[in-house]
């Protein structure tokens, strides 16, 4: 049987290393890369049947990484992660050569469910209906300003119309991941 083969193309250490071991485990050969550079030293020294790339990497984008993968084999698997999923950009990783897009928190198995689904959609997906809180609608905002400012409290604050203290104490119950 052919070595299954993965890159995984993850800024956060941590969970990089847990989905390396996830997969390691299920017998795949794995590469990671942390941004764009170093997804192309690794692709200088492997040749990946399947990717996952995080959406956001640092202050870059991983669909720079998305376009890139895709430009290398045509044919390779890519999922895409996020924990800023929007239509948007879920449009636009499709269009750039991913096959599906998962929003965090994502596992194992979910990723591989995304890479064994056929490319040519499935007329049958549920539609459901999935309403989000407020207090999540909140927090992502939060989140995608405090990603645009370079994590700056003060920026965010500014641009959120939020007095800095009330940010900070929102921030120290729900701590960035």
């Amino acid at each position: 049987m052919d070595e299954k083969r993965i890159l995984i193309v993850e800024d956060d250490a941590g969970f990089a290393a847990t989905l390396r071991r996830s997969f390691e485990r299920r017998d795949y050969r794995v590469w990671t890369a942390s941004d764009v550079e170093g997804l192309e030293d690794r692709l200088a020294e492997s040749a990946p049947q399947f990717a996952v790339v995080d959406l956001k990497l640092g202050t870059g984008s991983g669909l720079v990484c998305v376009q890139r993968l895709h430009a290398f084999d045509p044919k390779m698997r890519i999922v895409v992660l996020t924990g800023f999923a929007s239509i948007a950009t879920a449009v636009e990783a499709i269009k750039l050569g991913a096959c599906h897009y998962l929003a965090k928190p994502a596992n194992t198995d979910d990723i591989e469910a995304a890479f064994a689904r056929a490319s040519d959609g499935d007329v049958n997906a549920r539609i459901t209906a999935r309403s989000t809180s407020i207090k999540t609608l909140e927090w992502e905002r939060i989140n995608e300003t405090l990603a645009e400012t370079g994590f700056n409290i003060s920026e965010t604050a500014r641009r959120l119309g939020l007095h800095r203290r009330t940010l900070a104490r929102k921030l120290a119950k729900r701590p960035i991941p």
